[in-house]
């Protein structure tokens, strides 16, 4: 059993680390508030501009060539945005997108090119996955537009050129504090979705069809890779928050088994001492 001045040495680096922890997660509660306001204020927006997305795929063509973006094509190669942190300390959330992400290759058992977006990701699969496209990292707790348009250039450019059939974009899904659910969701080509309300037989697009479109199917494709950053980060800074917690109440619940240990250890030590006290003042009087 270790001595009293082991165990407290043990509690006082626990108490240590306990302070640690307790600081991240008021850190990452901070931070997890104003990513929740972001992907919450932004969903509404990305999800009508991926409704302006579908709906266009629907739209006659009135003889004109089909934009790339639209154009379906059999998957022979695919390639992969994969969303995941630049840090740990976020429970399982990186190693669940992973999982997920694994999985899904191994299902559609095509090759694949990479863009990894954060260093999780991008060290995984630099030493066990697919050939890496390119990598984004550091993008910080509040990206914008202009810091995802690199990535948005790189997987636009790559579908027209042919460099692969069908892009996809895996990212951890905010559902709320405790849940978060790595989601694999197809970006390109964009498909057509059944209309909620009469479609126009046609329309007359100035200066022309596919200058417009091209506008407007870049932006909106960009649009819907900075909501699924945005629903990354909230998850990620969820996650890191509940972990924190968690390590810090198992600190304190260690810590007061230690204290318990540390109390047992003194009374012991004390008793030995009495014990040794007691017998030697009967072996003074049995000397006398």
């Amino acid at each position: 059993m270790a001595t009293a001045r082991e165990i407290k040495r043990r509690i006082k680096s626990i108490k240590n680390t306990a302070q640690v922890t307790r600081a991240m997660e008021t850190i990452a509660a901070s931070r997890m508030r104003r990513a929740q306001q972001q992907v919450l204020s932004s969903r509404p927006y990305s999800k009508k501009a991926w409704e302006v997305l579908t709906y266009l795929a629907r739209l006659p063509q009135s003889g004109e060539a089909v934009h790339p973006l639209l154009q379906q094509r059999q998957e022979k190669s695919i390639g992969l945005v994969l969303i995941t942190a630049d840090r740990g300390l976020a429970g399982g959330l990186n190693a669940n997108m992973i999982r997920k992400a694994v999985a899904f290759l191994k299902e559609k058992d095509l090759p694949t090119q990479i863009i990894a977006v954060g260093k999780k990701g991008r060290d995984w699969m630099v030493r066990y996955g697919p050939p890496l496209r390119a990598s984004f990292v550091n993008l910080g707790d509040r990206p914008t537009a202009v810091d995802i348009a690199p990535i948005a250039r790189i997987v636009i450019e790559d579908y027209i050129n042919r460099a692969y059939d069908g892009v996809y974009i895996g990212f951890t899904d905010f559902i709320n504090t405790l849940r978060q659910e790595p989601t694999i969701t197809k970006l390109l080509p964009i498909e057509p979705a059944e209309p909620t309300v009469p479609m126009a037989p046609d329309y007359i697009f100035e200066p022309d069809m596919n200058t417009v479109l091209d506008t407007v199917l870049r932006q909106f494709t960009e649009i819907q890779i900075l909501q699924a950053v945005y629903e990354a980060i909230a998850s990620e800074q969820s996650a890191r928050m509940v972990a924190m917690r968690n390590a810090t109440e198992a600190a304190e619940d260690l810590i007061a088994d230690l204290t318990l240990s540390y109390n047992k250890a003194r009374q012991q030590s004390i008793t030995r001492e009495l014990l040794d006290i007691t017998g030697a003042s009967e072996a003074m009087k049995k000397s006398d």
